[in-house]
């Protein structure tokens, strides 16, 4: 069962299956498929290593599952897989190799790229990184009057702020204790000027993060730290290379910044943005929980890389999650996808898997620039689980949108707080029951009856009480959120995001569509510097630059 180069998704001979399959079961609920099996968990949960994956609280039988293997298998999984792990440049439209996985293989095993290992260069930098970040954490690094370093500040912006930020903040616990650690990335001015406000400049680090170093909101940014400093050192630029460091591979735009090229951390074109936080992205996080929880985290990862290349489809964690979010997105037309994570330490997880999924399947072409003809990528959203249970959960239980979504918790706490996380424990595997089981009409009656409760709207009430369930979720239970296991996590949401985009036929790791609103924003900031009034652009773009020249003094 090969996909040929230009078949489209939707023409794979299990798509026609699922199609009619789904007809057979689109009102199946799962009321009924849990009365009539009572061994549904023990066949639709998996564990791999400190992750535990239900999805038995889905609207899918065994066959359900045996189709959506064959839909896999039929689009060349295993070769794609393959392919990507190897080294082969999976993205066409900019030649290169995707090797995040690289970033995180400890093994003996050479990786090739062109021909050439990458992974000495790799593992030289990965040293490179713990070096200074043992000196900076020591106190041996010091700043250009002699001070330790106290604060360390990441400036960079997507894959360069959001993977690094969220595993700081999930690694909360592991923290180094006297330094802290501040992400900027907004071009708004209020949040370098509210990060700076907070610190001292002798005490502080800036990393630069940029891969060319020409990142618009990036060197904003840095550009205005920069100042800052100079500010405070009566303008000697001396002080940049002690209090500057840069993430990038752009050596001659780092050195006239004033960096130290010695304090230079590169990275390599087959790093995608999003994937990044394994590289030198992740110098912050090394700074922050050491070099030790660093590579635990790493290895974390490679451990569900293992398993992603080895385990059969019906075993294969990252897999399962990715086929059935198809079966949701492409047969009950369900457009958007819930990351809902029960612990504050991932309360960042919904905002770096939303740049993680809706940049890479975010495509209306296939890999091969043909139009396609079905649902790519859904909208990607969520916050913290408590949270959204005073938020927007109402709307999942008795909303008209279909909302598939992932409920993500620890079992065991950090907190002395036993009885606050036996209560939010509570709550995920509630929430997971009744958006499963809901609350029919005539159970509504008998509890209302039970209570002894009184509606002040009498019988009309009733209705607005019934709750028709039948909603899918998974359930990720994580032994305890450490390195090793937001690792694999991490990796997991990774290889769910590529199966998908190999099931699609996209190219996962281009992201074309954020280039025309840059090169607008270089025109329009031009037409925005000019005294004269704006005529380029249509009437709307126009009236709205001529109506801020004339509101904004200059």
């Amino acid at each position: 069962m090969n996909n040929t180069k230009n078949q489209p998704f939707s023409k794979l001979p299990s798509y026609t299956k699922l199609q009619d399959h789904h007809k057979k079961i689109e009102n199946l609920h799962m009321r009924r498929l849990f009365s009539v099996d009572p061994q549904r968990f023990e066949k639709f949960s998996l564990q791999q290593g400190d992750l535990l994956l239900d999805y038995s609280k889905n609207r899918i039988t065994q066959e359900t599952m045996s189709l959506l293997c064959d839909l896999a298998r039929e689009a060349n999984l295993d070769q794609w897989r393959e392919h990507m792990f190897s080294g082969e440049k999976i993205n066409n439209t900019e030649n290169r190799s995707v090797l995040h996985t690289a970033l995180r293989n400890a093994t003996d095993k050479p990786v090739y790229v062109d021909g050439n290992d990458v992974m000495p260069e790799v593992r030289a930098v990965i040293d490179k990184m713990q070096l200074f970040s043992r000196k900076v954490q020591s106190g041996e690094w010091k700043g250009f009057t002699g001070k330790a370093i106290t604060d360390v500040v990441n400036i960079g912006i997507g894959g360069s702020d959001l993977g690094p930020r969220m595993v700081y903040e999930a690694l909360t616990p592991y923290h180094y204790p006297n330094l802290q650690v501040h992400y900027v990335s907004n071009v708004d001015g209020a949040h370098i000027e509210c990060a700076l406000k907070r610190l001292d400049p002798e005490t502080t680090l800036f990393i630069i993060a940029s891969k060319t170093f020409t990142t618009q909101e990036t060197l904003s940014n840095a550009n205005v730290a920069r100042g800052w400093l100079l500010d405070h050192m009566e303008l000697d630029k001396k002080a940049i290379a002690k209090h500057f460091v840069a993430v990038s591979t752009n050596a001659t735009r780092v050195k006239g910044f004033g960096i130290d090229l010695d304090n230079m951390f590169e990275f390599w074109d087959w790093v995608g943005g999003r994937y990044s936080l394994w590289s030198a992205i992740g110098l912050s996080i090394v700074i922050a929980v050491g070099a030790d929880n660093f590579n635990k985290l790493l290895l974390g990862a490679l451990e569900m890389d293992e398993h992603f290349q080895n385990a059969p489809c019906e075993e294969n964690m990252p897999v399962i999650m990715a086929v059935l979010g198809i079966w949701y997105n492409n047969f009950f037309h369900a457009e958007s996808y819930g990351i809902l994570p029960y612990d504050d330490y991932l309360r960042s997880l919904p905002q770096y898997l939303e740049q993680a999924d809706m940049e890479s399947n975010g495509k209306s072409v296939d890999r091969y620039g043909n139009k396609v003809d079905y649902a790519t990528g859904p909208i990607i959203w969520g916050t913290s689980g408590i949270n959204g249970q005073h938020a927007f959960y109402q709307s999942l239980h008795q909303g008209t949108k279909m909302v598939p979504a992932d409920f993500i918790v620890s079992m065991k706490t950090h907190t002395v707080f036993q009885e606050q996380h036996d209560i939010m424990i509570s709550n995920v595997f509630a929430q997971t029951e009744a958006l499963m089981r809901g609350r029919n009409l005539e159970e509504t009656k008998a509890n209302l009856q039970s209570t002894g409760r009184i509606l002040e709207g009498g019988d009309a009430s009733i209705p607005h009480m019934v709750f028709e369930g039948n909603h899918p979720s998974n359930t990720l239970l994580i032994n305890k959120i450490n390195p090793h296991s937001l690792g694999m996590l991490l990796a997991l949401y990774e290889h769910k995001i590529f199966v998908q985009g190999i099931i699609w036929n996209l190219n996962s790791f281009d992201q074309w569509g954020v280039e025309l609103g840059k090169q607008l924003a270089k025109r329009i900031l031009n037409d925005i510097h000019q005294p004269y009034p704006a005529t380029s652009h249509d009437s709307s773009t126009n009236a709205l630059i001529n109506y801020y020249h004339s509101m904004v003094d200059r």
